[in-house]
């Protein structure tokens, strides 16, 4: 490692534009997409502004560490869908759960009432032709301007990065899995 000097004079030229809600993305192969997109949700709540999590791949009913601290927070967090698709018994099935839940997702958006909106694990039904990605681009651009949304998922779609505002991809460099080592209550959920 290259030990280095702090930085201790740096010039920033601040942006001279006026604030206004972003569409943030978090993509990749790597772990922490969904963990960013809490962050962010905990940081506007913390600050006292609506946040509303939509979680397309999670079922209703489901319990992990996230469910629980923001429940006990405030925060809505509603599942969306029937699990992985690997796990599902019927794609049909799951594909109109994930039409019905961006209907919820869209209608919440547009009317406004939200400082953020967390659309989880999105790119997957998108991928999967579930949803309709020139419908989720246009919701995109044409929400209220003080509304931020923020999408997870791998493989976000050229699209979804054009309208964007900020993207982040998580880069896998190495991966407990690939030790051996099974996912961990309070690490993978």
């Amino acid at each position: 490692m290259q030990i280095e000097n702090p930085p201790v004079d740096r010039q920033v030229e601040k942006p001279d534009g006026e604030r206004r809600g972003l569409v943030l993305i978090h993509t990749g192969d790597g772990k922490g997409k969904s963990t960013a997109a809490f962050g962010l949700a905990l940081r506007a709540h913390g600050r006292g502004k609506a946040v509303k999590i939509y979680q397309f791949m999670k079922v209703p009913s489901a319990r992990f560490g996230e469910h629980r601290v923001f429940e006990q927070l405030g925060v809505p967090i509603e599942g969306l869908g029937d699990g992985f698709s690997w796990k599902s018994k019927d794609l049909e099935h799951s594909a109109q759960l994930a039409r019905d839940g961006w209907a919820r997702a869209a209608a919440t958006i547009q009317a406004g009432e939200h400082f953020m909106v967390v659309l989880d694990e999105i790119t997957y039904p998108i991928r999967y032709g579930w949803l309709d990605l020139q419908a989720v681009v246009e919701v995109l651009k044409t929400r209220p301007s003080h509304v931020n949304v923020v999408l997870t998922g791998r493989g976000a779609p050229q699209e979804l990065v054009d309208v964007a505002d900020t993207v982040t991809e998580m880069k896998l460099i190495k991966h407990h899995y690939d030790a051996g080592v099974p996912a961990q209550r309070g690490i993978e959920d």
